[in-house]
């Protein structure tokens, strides 16, 4: 997962990326770039390893000069945590294009042949964004005129659309020409338009999440829609059109249960209150199915899963504590490389109050169970904090299947959900009860909040791939690439190469 930003203003936008960039964070914690064009038409890059803090300095802001810039923070998925795979990316024909993409797509490696076979473009990473990057290029190096106009560029993404496949949220910026921002046709990845009204004229923002545009000044519009472009020329003009030939609306649904921010909305979903239903939903199965388990007090892990949690323990009429104590200097476990450092990270991350565990037969609140890692190693301390009966509940079902969609879910075997049962994945976390929400209170608990949302991408619960295209060799070939020991081999070289691309130093 990924976070992507766009601005075309009437001031320099320097600060509104790096404050864009800071409010998505969450979703990505592995390097953040900037690139910008100045007055001169000259395109203006720092990007790094390292969190948004970390990578921006004040000598890198001010070389960020210019009116219209794009962002990007990413952790790696099928590609690895080098910095050679720090986004945003370049490329000089025609034009001059830079772009930044959250997703992933599936048809990569078909894409990638096809590029070199017909084109004769070199990519030099394992990153499919440079792949679409280059798709892009190429289509849009087909228009022979110097001018652009915006059919060009919507016959450009047109085309693009019929060439790849999976999930893409993109924005891009056209040296002279402006900001072009795009969403694949099932609408599978989010993004969102802001706009604000300035002495000068009209300032527009694209973003992952809408709070991303509250928090940088702008107001929020509307979000793109699946297989929609939008494109906003240097001086202001914006124009969109929808590019797909049969879009759909299918939102991942796990933007909802874990990843997205709860003051974000997408797709005309709160994300807050998209919560507060799974929690509503969990207590409710809760009261119907296990009215037999004596709970003493409702626990969330922190963060996610809090607002979850205090709607469960509503519903079942329990009280609701604050049992664990979050170090906000440790990343999100989950999105780690590596599963060394995410089984280090759990215990520096929380800490338990003795207090409201102690004697207490406790009910622990997550949102979602995927390697089992934390769960296990958070069991065991609410049990060394003293609690004598553990239960866990999880705000999402069973998650069986990797995500090919642009999420890090890992090789199949590394999921503890894939091929067992509940009763046997309670055993290995060590719980002393297990209880998941159904896939169909899930989908519920979300799609009540826009009803116009008819379908949700739902593949790591149900293994139904909604692109259509998914068979088992692709899942074979993803799994040797995401697994654990494979990503260590990849990264492994990684510092000695690490000035190579640090040379905006």
């Amino acid at each position: 997962m990924c976070g992507i930003v766009g601005i075309v203003g009437k001031q320099p936008v320097n600060q509104a990326l790096y404050d864009g960039l800071t409010m998505l964070q969450h979703r990505g914690q592995d390097a953040a770039g900037i690139m910008t064009v100045d007055e001169y038409n000259t395109l203006r890059l720092r990007k790094a390893n390292g969190l948004v803090r970390d990578v921006f300095h004040t000598r890198h802001m001010h070389r960020l000069a210019g009116n219209v810039g794009i962002g990007h923070v990413r952790y790696p998925t099928a590609g690895s945590s080098s910095s050679a795979e720090a986004q945003p990316f370049y490329v000089n024909s025609p034009f001059g294009i830079a772009m930044a993409h959250n997703g992933n797509l599936t048809n990569a490696a078909d894409v990638h042949a096809h590029l070199f076979k017909t084109a004769r473009r070199h990519i030099n990473t394992t990153s499919d964004s440079e792949i679409l990057l280059n798709v892009f290029a190429n289509e849009l190096d087909k228009n022979d005129s110097l001018e652009l106009s915006a059919d060009d560029v919507f016959r450009t993404i047109t085309a693009v659309h019929r060439k790849v496949r999976g999930a893409y949220a993109v924005v891009s910026m056209i040296l002279g020409h402006g900001l072009v921002a795009f969403r694949d046709p099932w609408g599978i990845r989010p993004l969102a338009l802001g706009k604000r009204e300035t002495a000068e004229g009209d300032e527009y923002i694209v973003a992952s999440e809408s709070v991303a545009i509250d928090g940088t000044g702008f107001k929020y519009v509307r979000d793109v829609e699946p297989g929609e472009a939008i494109y906003i020329t240097n001086d202001g003009q914006l124009f969109s059109r929808q590019c797909a030939d049969k879009p759909k609306h299918c939102p991942c649904i796990f933007e909802y249960v874990y990843f997205a921010r709860p003051d974000s909305f997408i797709d005309g979903i709160s994300v807050y209150a998209s919560r507060v239903n799974m929690g509503r939903k969990l207590g409710e199965k809760l009261k119907r199915d296990y009215a037999d388990l004596d709970i003493d007090v409702v626990i969330p892990i922190p963060e996610t899963s809090c607002d979850i949690a205090l709607e469960i323990a509503s519903v079942l009429d329990l009280p609701y504590r604050q049992g664990f104590v979050k170090n906000r200097y440790i990343g999100r476990t989950f999105i780690m490389p590596g599963q060394t450092q995410r089984r280090k990270s759990v215990r520096r991350k929380l800490n338990a109050i003795s207090a409201e565990f102690k004697g207490k037969n406790v009910l622990l609140v997550d949102d979602s169970i995927v390697r089992g890692t934390t769960s296990e190693q958070i069991i065991e301390m609410a049990r060394e904090a003293g609690a004598k009966r553990v239960y866990f509940a999880s705000a999402a079902p069973e998650i069986r299947f990797p995500n090919v969609y642009g999420i890090d879910m890992p090789s199949a075997n590394e999921l503890i959900g894939h091929g067992r049962e509940s009763n046997e994945i309670c055993e290995m976390i060590g719980a002393d009860g297990l209880i998941y929400q159904e896939l169909d209170d899930l989908v519920a608990a979300v799609g009540e909040e826009n009803p116009n949302v008819q379908r949700f991408e739902t593949s790591v619960f149900s293994g139904e791939y909604i692109t259509g295209d998914i068979n088992q060799d692709y899942l074979d070939e993803l799994d040797a690439a995401r697994n654990d020991m494979a990503k260590a081999q990849r990264d492994g070289g990684e510092d000695a190469n690490l000035e190579l691309h640090n040379d905006n130093d």
